[in-house]
Formats: C-alpha cells, structure tokens, sequence
C-alpha cells in the first residue's frame, strides 16, 4: 500500500515558495520562516497570493508532488502535475469502457449504492445520539433506503442520476438536526456561492476531498477527467467527482457536523455571513488541521482487510477500480463505512 505523506497548506497571504537543496523553503515579507523536506510531501495547497518559484515548480513536476492554487476561500483555481504517469493499457481501457454501456451502468450503480449506505448509516448513528431528533433521521433513512432499492433495478444511467438527486434532498433534510446549535444556519444544500456558513465549510471540505481523489486516481495512472456517472466536461475531474460521491459522507460531513458540534468553527470564523459565505483564513486553519489529523487516523478497509490511514481511503478506491478495468475483479466494491 501506498505510504500516507504530509500535504503543505500556504493560507497567509503575500508567501513566498521556493527549492533549496532538496527542501521547500517558506518566506514571508522576506523572510525565511520554515523548510520542508520536499521527501516528506505528497502536493502543496496554495491559497490565495502565493508565489512559487519556476526551480520549485519543476522540482516538483519531476517529484510527482502537485502543486494546487485555490482562491483565498478555498475556490479551485487549477493544479500542476509532473508529466503523465501509469500504465498507458490501463487508460486505453478506461476509455474503452466509457463506451461499454453495461459497464458504464455497472459500476455508476455500484459508486451510488455505496454513497447512500454511508448516508443511511451516518443518519442512523446520529439518530443514537439525537433522540430529540429522531422522526426527522427515521424519515430520512427510510426515504434513502427506498430509494436504494429502486436503484438496484433502475435501468439507465440518467434514472440513477435522478434517484441519487432525491436521495440527496432526503439526506440534507435531516442535516441541520445533526447540529447542536441553529446557529449556523442550514436549510439545504446550496453552492456557488454557498448561502450560509455550513455550505460554505461543506463545499472547502468536498474542494479537499476532490484533490485528494484526483491525486489518487492520477497515482494509480487513470485519466480523472474520464469519468461514467457525472458528465464529461472539459476542465471537469468528471472520475474524481465519481468516486467522491461515496466518501462524502464519511470523510467530510461528519469532519463538518463535528468542527460545528464541538464549536471549534462557529460564525465568528466566517469573514461575510450574506451570499457568497466565506471562510475566513482562522477557520481555514483549524479544518486544515483537523482535516489533517483526521487522515492519520487508522481503519480497517472493508473490502482490502488491512488497516490504512483514513488519508488512504481515495487511493484503495483508486487502487480497485483500476482493478476492475483490468479484469482483475468483477464489480467495482465501493467504500462501506463501519
């Protein structure tokens, strides 16, 4: 299994990256506040005004370590990555199946299956803790697990697209009684621009979780922009939006309800509080630090059977489905959360 690496987060504005015998260098207004061995880094997440040297930029092109720009509130602005990597047969495949319908609709059923288990299962664990609560989640889980099995029998793709779209609307119906505090605000799902500090730390969350599965999908040498259930676009990471459906849930909403519940983000850590919300770069920092953390933590992969860092989690799923293209297993297994 791969090795778990850091990723290096430049929040302050006005820094400065730059290579110094084989180490990221960090300076601020001139001065010099930290190095990095570059051995230690898997990708470099810049926000807002940050300048990277052309030596490191290649350094980095040449070392696989992808270098990523986002807006200061966590927009995606593009990422740079060393030449093309991986097995060309296996690309040739991807392509391939993209034209394979069976497959196609195989395995689009497999990725939303496997993202209303998570749903339903997170649903029914804080059901345990908010008995207050518990009409809304029971309506909730009930709606998700009908909808899970007109999935099973639905017979295209854009049917499952509209099944996944009711089951979201069941599932985001229930997430404001997750919150201890109303304070926040949530009344559904809403993006670009989000309209209230909880969609505005969920969608800096799922900005994370699709560089990860990017990174992921480009390690194990598939075309992320290659992808069955979200439509292709160019400029669209269409694969990484795939198999982020099925971590959603478990990778970034709870991190969310958690930051919230345990007030460690509350209103004060949002710059602008009117559409678009923003995160300011306080608020940045502690989901960053959490998020990292939150990575590091060990389970056990219940498809694999081998415990890996959470961080892992989008390159075994990368890892399985390059698999499956290459005959290796028959179905796609989707990540279960237990």
């Amino acid at each position: 299994m791969k090795q778990l690496l850091n990723t290096l987060y430049i929040l302050t504005p006005d820094t400065y990256l730059f290579l110094e015998n084989e180490a990221i260098g960090v300076k601020i207004g001139g001065e010099e506040k930290v190095r990095v061995p570059a051995h230690t880094i898997n990708s470099v997440y810049c926000f807002g005004n940050v300048t990277v040297s052309t030596p490191l930029i290649g350094f980095c092109g040449q070392r696989g370590i992808s270098l990523v720009f986002l807006s200061e509130y966590g927009k995606f602005y593009g990422r740079i990555q060393g030449p093309v990597q991986g097995n060309i047969l296996l690309r040739r495949r991807q392509f391939a199946a993209l034209d394979d319908l069976v497959f196609s609709k195989r395995l689009v059923r497999s990725i939303l299956l496997g993202k209303l288990v998570n749903s339903r299962e997170f649903l029914m664990r804080v059901r345990r803790e908010r008995k207050e609560k518990e009409e809304v989640f029971t309506n909730s889980i009930q709606k998700i697990a009908r909808i899970a099995e007109e999935l099973r029998e639905s017979p295209g793709i854009d049917s499952m697209r509209g099944l996944e779209g009711a089951a979201a609307a069941a599932y985001y119906a229930a997430f404001s009684a997750m919150l201890v505090s109303e304070e926040m605000g949530f009344e559904g799902r809403n993006r670009r621009p989000p309209e209230d500090p909880v969609n505005a730390l969920l969608s800096f969350l799922y900005t994370l979780l699709k560089n990860d599965v990017q990174s992921a999908l480009e390690g194990v040498g598939l075309d992320p922009a290659a992808g069955f259930l979200h439509t292709l676009r160019p400029g669209r990471p269409a694969l990484a939006l795939d198999l982020m459906e099925e971590l959603r849930s478990p990778l970034c909403d709870r991190l969310c309800v958690a930051l919230i519940n345990r007030g460690q983000i509350t209103r004060k850590h949002f710059e602008q509080l009117t559409p678009p919300v923003l995160l300011g770069e306080n608020g940045r920092k502690i989901v960053l630090k959490a998020w990292q953390e939150r990575k590091k933590e060990q389970i056990q992969h219940p498809f694999l059977q081998e415990k890996i860092p959470i961080g892992l989690i989008p390159h075994a799923q990368a890892m399985l489905l390059a698999r499956v293209l290459r005959d290796e297993l028959d179905e796609y297994p989707p990540f279960h959360w237990r």
